[in-house]
């Protein structure tokens, strides 16, 4: 299994600014929504989610920390996310593989 597959135990809905919903399910996706797609305020729970999600990735620290370090980050921008519906059977089977 890639280190990208790693799947959270429930994904997250967050409301951009824009007001789209976004479902993230996995560490790697927080990662690469933090580095790449992330509003301009950037604070210090930003910062703490950008290395739970890495340490995470590197087996390093339990993936859920990386969940809640990316909500508190999501809070401080301003960006709302809930719990998501939890992901379809199919893509955690192929993900496990």
């Amino acid at each position: 299994m890639s280190r990208r597959d790693i799947l959270w135990s429930q994904p997250l809905k967050v409301t951009l600014h824009a007001g789209i919903d976004r479902t993230f399910g996995s560490v790697y996706e927080a990662l690469d929504f933090l580095e790449n797609e992330w509003p301009q305020k950037r604070g210090e729970c930003y910062d703490r989610a950008v290395f739970a999600c890495r340490q995470g990735l590197n087996g390093v620290a339990p993936t859920e920390l990386a969940r809640e370090a990316f909500i508190a980050a999501c809070l401080e921008a301003g960006l709302p996310a809930l719990p998501a519906a939890p992901l379809h059977p199919h893509r955690l089977t192929r993900a496990r593989l």
